[in-house]
């Protein structure tokens, strides 16, 4: 309508309103919108709440609960999936005591120092120790049966060493004729050493040793016929030549124990000991009660005695008589190394006594047997007596059926002996090993 009353010709424009845009909802939204209804809502709870619940019973069923065991005789509860750990260590170890720490020579060094417990599983018989360190990977099972008892002592940690235990020596007794019948050999014992005590001590042996045997034995020549060795010690002297003279005259042969100390200041004769065919042996070097010395000594005794023979005559014995015939254990486990073999006597004829020359043959006769060896001297004093004897001695030997031998033919017709001794070639063997002595 114009200012007249008139309306317009021009059309009104209206504004027509753009209609609200609704945003595209996705199936998860959809779904929610769907299932949002209140009886839905309190049936979802219901079953959130009872899975709850399930989940909490399964949890104490199969973690949270206590199972029954008995320990000692007496009922116990004890979380399921429990290790035996846990249950000694909820349970103050059931009152039982520690071992005790020792030292490696058994004091004590701890009171408290060892196993905590010792604990057995099953009943009666049928119980089985558990050891300590499977206390943590061991679960204790319902209605299990468990016996807690005192923690067992326990050593000190320590270091073990093997160490040589050297072999003794065994004589026999009896016979004429001493040799290394078997050799000895180290065996080995365990030595422990505590790493807090700092003791030392013996755990007894690992291998047994096996002794140095030395034989004994008279030669018992086999067959018909009747064996004897006539013997002399303490030359050479000036009494040697004329013993020789005699034996070269009767086609006999002995077997003379030289002092070396004897044999340095006469040489020549103890070459003429090996070339008249007879038989060369030391009596040591001068003549020492060998148990009275100590081992460098004795050695020295035995060597130095074989040097001056070997230097004299050009052979090299083994074979001695010791002085007095004494030669003891300490002296086999100290030499054997070096001899063959140690010749003691069978008939003694006491010609040192000077007793007469019929005496001395009187002895050898009445006393001779098959092996047997006597003795007499061609040193060490007058002589005399055992020249004017010699021929009567051997001759009636010879009447009795005898044939005079040396030591070592005497030896070897017995057949026994080893064949290192009896020529004496006797050689320790690498894996013998020496006896030890003071």
């Amino acid at each position: 309508m114009n200012s007249q009353g008139r309306y317009s010709a021009k059309k009104r424009r209206v504004s027509t309103p753009r209609p609200a845009v609704v945003p595209r909802q996705t199936p998860a939204a959809r779904s929610a919108v769907d299932t949002g209804s209140a009886p839905f809502r309190v049936v979802l709870r219901v079953f959130a709440g009872a899975l709850l619940l399930a989940g909490v019973a399964y949890g104490y069923v199969a973690f949270w609960r206590s199972v029954p065991v008995v320990v000692n005789g007496e009922h116990v509860d004890v979380r399921i999936h429990a290790t035996v750990e846990d249950m000694l260590d909820g349970n103050d170890f059931f009152g039982v005591k520690p071992g005790r720490l020792l030292s490696v020579s058994g004091n004590v060094i701890e009171e408290d120092g060892g196993e905590r417990c010792t604990v057995a599983v099953g009943e009666g018989d049928n119980a089985q120790p558990l050891a300590s360190e499977k206390f943590s990977q061991t679960e204790v099972a319902e209605g299990g049966i468990f016996t807690v008892s005192d923690g067992a002592d326990v050593t000190e940690p320590h270091a073990e060493t093997v160490e040589p235990l050297a072999p003794g020596v065994q004589m026999e007794t009896g016979g004429a004729i001493q040799y290394v019948k078997q050799w000895g050999k180290a065996g080995s014992h365990a030595v422990w050493k505590g790493e807090k005590s700092g003791e030392v001590v013996d755990k007894g042996t690992i291998e047994e040793p096996q002794d140095l045997i030395i034989g004994s034995r008279n030669a018992r020549p086999v067959g018909s016929k009747k064996y004897i060795a006539l013997t002399f010690d303490d030359g050479p002297s000036r009494y040697t030549q004329a013993i020789l003279d005699i034996l070269a005259q009767k086609r006999a042969r002995a077997t003379f124990f030289n002092l070396g100390t004897s044999a340095a200041g006469n040489p020549a004769l103890a070459k003429a000991v090996v070339d008249g065919g007879n038989e060369l042996a030391s009596h040591t070097n001068a003549h020492k009660n060998l148990p009275t010395v100590g081992a460098d000594e004795l050695r020295s005794e035995i060597v130095t005695a074989f040097d001056t023979l070997e230097g004299a005559s050009g052979f090299r014995p083994q074979m001695i008589r010791a002085p007095y015939g004494a030669f003891t254990a300490t002296e086999w486990a100290r030499s054997a190394d070096l001899l063959s073999c140690n010749v003691l006597w069978n008939i003694d004829t006491l010609d040192w006594k000077r007793p007469g020359a019929d005496a001395i043959t009187k002895t050898v006769l009445n006393q001779a047997f098959n092996g047997a060896i006597a003795l007499m001297h061609d040193g060490g004093g007058n002589r005399e007596q055992d020249i004017e004897a010699l021929p009567a001695i051997i001759d009636g030997l010879r009447d009795a059926g005898y044939t005079l031998v040396t030591v070592s033919e005497l030896m070897e017709l017995d057949g026994t002996f080893p064949q290192d001794v009896v020529q004496g070639t006797v050689k320790m063997p690498e894996d013998a090993d020496a006896p030890t002595v003071g």
